[in-house]
């Protein structure tokens, strides 16, 4: 039988992934970026992948992936619970120049009464970021992010028992949070920092990997693909693989797709209507579709009047097996997400209200 290091080189070679399934979720077809197609043609997909020569681990693997839904996730030994629950992060901008609420939480005080409202909405994470990602931003000196991240972390770690994640992809902001009390770091760039996950482990932290192609300032100057989902799925393998080797566990990985970032409406919206592609990783899946410019490209609302377009792209992202939904409007969020859990899970969340 091959080894971990064999089946995890031979994935990142043949990025294997469940592109077909039935209206129960069972997987039908497997591509690889060979061109192998594995369908089950009158059996099982999983019997017809046992027949194959060569990778048949790689794309049983890959079964065992897409079939195996996450239950939870760990962050410096705490347990977030996702088994039938989608979870809800609440974004905390300390920036000056976010799209959506530039400049309203740059104050610390600010932040953190804002951060406390968010967990008494119902959020289940939160998401704190002091340099602005949206396209056409400039980066931030290090010491600015983390004037502007470092108190805010400090003082919800102390205030709530919510997890706190650092959305940053330099590792001295993101160990001053983690030293703060952050439990994950959310890393937009995917580990392009080599000593990124490194940092991660050494504080058993949970990671979000997302992708991007390019960077924020010229990440929407005519972004192309040939196969979005298999593009994406590959960058995400990668870095995955890159965060193993780093002392990262599988356990505490989290993959987020990258809505808008370096992406046209049409690939956004065939990544959210393709979402289950992503399974094939094993991780739980995040998306952050809350009020993006996607909706405005789509709908033509501003910012301002984005709040429904965004539940429904949640909830499309729900039944399309995200795990996570990254969120300014908590508490609509956490109601939307209720509903869906209650419709494809079965699960009953007392919202309070009577």
């Amino acid at each position: 039988m091959k080894d971990d290091w064999v089946i995890a080189r031979s994935a990142l070679e043949l990025n294997p992934r469940v592109v077909g399934w039935d209206d129960a979720g069972a997987p039908k077809r497997v591509e690889m970026d060979d061109g192998s197609v594995i369908e089950g043609n009158g059996m099982p997909v999983r019997d017809r992948a046992r027949q194959l020569d060569g990778p048949a681990q790689v794309v049983l693997s890959t079964l065992d992936a897409f079939e195996a839904r996450p239950r939870s996730f760990e962050c410096r030994g705490r347990r977030l619970e996702i088994d039938g629950r989608t979870a809800v992060m609440g974004i905390i901008n300390t920036t000056p120049d976010s799209f959506s609420d530039g400049g309203r939480f740059l104050d610390a005080d600010r932040a953190i009464e804002h951060g406390l409202a968010l967990v008494e909405n119902g959020a289940d994470i939160l998401d704190i970021g002091g340099e602005s990602t949206r396209p056409g931003a400039e980066p931030c000196s290090a010491e600015e992010e983390r004037h502007r991240t470092e108190p805010v972390v400090a003082a919800l770690a102390e205030k709530t028992d919510v997890p706190i994640s650092i959305d940053t992809s330099k590792p001295e902001v993101a160990r001053a949070a983690l030293e703060a009390g952050a439990g994950l770091v959310n890393d937009v760039t995917g580990l392009r920092d080599p000593e990124m996950a490194p940092l991660v482990a050494e504080y058993d932290a949970g990671l979000i990997l997302m992708h991007m192609q390019g960077e924020p300032r010229t990440m929407q100057e005519a972004p192309h693909y040939e196969d979005v989902l298999a593009e994406v799925t590959l960058y995400l393998r990668r870095a995955m693989a890159r965060a193993a080797e780093g002392g990262v566990q599988l356990g505490r990985i989290i993959v987020d797709p990258g809505i808008g970032f370096g992406k046209t409406l049409a690939h956004n919206t065939e990544i959210i209507r393709r979402l289950p592609v992503l399974a094939s990783l094993g991780c739980p899946i995040l998306i952050g579709c809350s009020q993006k410019s996607m909706i405005a490209h789509a709908l033509g609302l501003p910012v301002e009047r984005r709040l429904f377009p965004s539940l429904a792209l949640n909830v499309l992202s729900i039944a399309g097996r995200a795990s996570i939904i990254r969120v300014h409007d908590v508490e609509a969020a956490c109601h939307a997400a209720a509903m869906a859990d209650a419709v494809l899970y079965g699960t009953k969340r007392d919202l309070g209200g009577g």
